[in-house]
């Protein structure tokens, strides 16, 4: 089944996958193979389905739990179990695959598993250049800045030993003016976290200069100090001093914990040790990046415990006021990323009911964009992002 599928993986279009995963897996012993994809801010799975599609809530179905859990979910059915598993990238939570067998032995689990990890991979192999990908997975029209700054965005979620990141943007229909972004370099992991003047196009093309600007220098070897430099350079050459974004831009040696920044201008990270709010990760900031003023950022560093968790985010979370005017605020964003640890919820699902939260806070629509990236180290969770279960 598997050599089939990869074999056959070379010329097919994403429309043509689920035929294609339901004849190769029916010769296993699978049938009524459905291939379900999550919507942009993760509220629905979405069918990938010629014939016709369907959603299935997040919250409040069988399937969404599988995602919500990142565990295989199993109920008796007419034609022996039905089956709902995650469909992952790496540990990025794609969707959920469906699918029938006779029974829910070990090895009809194990192929199930091997079945999802392909799918998920042949989805990842497709979705660069499919619009019905994107078609489906959006429940709203986009505004071009939003289609500027999404391509740029890598994988919101990753792991490895020692090591997990997950961040989220919003509003993800309009965001302009945000942007996080990392990459690994042998044991030390970059972050990059950018929030633009504006919430309009101007600040989608902002943005996207610190971002280009930012890998192209860490690609050379640059440090944290000279890429800002040069990420200010780059906005001030464009916009003539017009524009700003404020950023952090950090090193975490995910070997031995040690962590180096530069603030430009932005909110300070978050340290969260032992399951409480220590302190805000202060750093003598610089100016925001754009104006080329005449000064030196200054390089800080932290040496990290294992267990320890950091926050960047942008002020438009912390900022998000409700009808009555009152703040999200920094303690109840910190205490709500505790809470939801001592609760068991991944650091993905943390920050997916996070950006519930906040929304429902300001009625379902942020005034400005809102975005965090959640960083675990040595936290011994990166397991959870793994399928669980029979």
């Amino acid at each position: 089944m598997l050599a089939d599928l990869l074999e056959d993986s070379h010329l097919i279009t994403l429309e043509q996958l689920p035929g294609l995963v339901g004849q190769r897996a029916a010769a296993a012993g699978f049938s009524e193979i459905l291939i379900m994809l999550t919507d942009l801010r993760e509220e629905s799975l979405v069918t990938l389905d010629p014939g016709g599609v369907r959603r299935f809530p997040v919250d409040a179905s069988l399937a969404g739990r599988a995602f919500r859990d990142v565990a295989l979910i199993t109920t008796a059915c007419e034609g022996g179990r039905h089956f709902w598993i995650p469909l992952l990238d790496g540990t990025e939570r794609l969707g959920v695959l469906g699918a029938v067998a006779p029974d829910d032995s070990r090895s009809t689990v194990d192929r199930l598993k091997a079945l999802a990890s392909l799918v998920g991979l042949m989805l990842v192999s497709k979705r660069p250049h499919s619009d019905t990908y994107q078609r489906l997975v959006r429940t709203r029209p986009m505004t071009v800045a939003s289609e500027v700054v999404w391509p740029l965005m890598p994988p919101l979620t990753f792991a490895t030993n020692n090591l997990v990141l997950t961040a989220v943007l919003e509003p993800a229909y309009e965001i302009g003016g945000d942007a996080v972004d990392y990459a690994i370099t042998g044991d030390v992991v970059h972050l990059s976290m950018f929030d633009a003047m504006g919430h309009d196009q101007s600040a989608g093309l902002t943005v996207a200069l610190a971002t280009g600007a930012c890998r192209n220098h860490r690609r050379r070897g640059v440090g944290l100090v000279d890429t800002s430099i040069a990420v200010d350079e780059v906005i001030g050459e464009q916009f003539g001093g017009l524009r700003f974004a404020t950023g952090v831009l950090a090193d975490l040696n995910y070997r031995t914990g040690v962590l180096s920044w530069v603030n430009r201008g932005h909110p300070p990270p978050l340290l969260i040790r032992q399951g409480r709010w220590v302190r805000q990760l202060s750093c003598t900031p610089s100016p925001p990046m754009g104006f080329r003023l005449p000064a030196t950022p200054v390089l800080c560093r932290e040496q990290l415990e294992p267990g320890d968790r950091l926050l960047f985010y942008t002020d438009g979370i912390v900022e998000a006021r409700d009808r009555r005017g009152r703040q999200f605020g920094l303690k109840r964003f910190a205490d709500f990323v505790i809470r939801r640890e001592a609760d068991g919820c991944s650091a993905p699902e943390t920050l997916r009911r996070l950006m519930r939260t906040v929304l429902d806070h300001q009625s379902g629509r942020l005034q400005d964009d809102a975005s965090a990236l959640l960083v675990e180290w040595q936290h011994d969770r990166e397991k959870s992002l793994t399928v669980r279960g029979t």
